[in-house]
């Protein structure tokens, strides 16, 4: 299984103003739904932020997200290690399938792939 990307999501109301403040350090808007906003570097493609005030379709907004190849290895691989499955696999209507895990902190990590 490969990782394509590591994206820090931080919860919050102020999209907006997060925007400004993250395009001060080069980060432009490249995904918006309205509940969740993906700045990335347009020199590093790869290196993003998420800002969201809550997940859509699941029942706690992520810490951190992680893009691998396969999510299905992935998820088979997490529920064998006994590992808390905060959100079951699932697609997502906006062309993901995913899935969360809580880490050994305690922190929530949303596994996906894209479609």
């Amino acid at each position: 299984m490969a990782v394509h990307r590591v994206v820090p999501n931080i919860q919050s109301e102020a999209a907006e103003q997060s925007r400004e403040f993250y395009g001060m350090l080069g980060f432009e808007e490249v995904m918006n739904h309205g509940w969740i906003m993906t700045l990335a570097s347009p020199s590093a493609p790869a290196a993003q932020i998420s800002v969201m005030a809550e997940d859509l379709t699941a029942p706690v907004a992520p810490d951190l997200s992680i893009e691998v190849d396969d999510v299905d290895a992935a998820y088979a691989v997490v529920r064998a290690s006994g590992a808390e499955i905060v959100h079951p696999l699932q697609d997502e209507e906006w062309g993901v399938r995913r899935f969360f895990v809580r880490d050994p902190n305690g922190r929530v990590v949303n596994v996906l792939g894209h479609r």
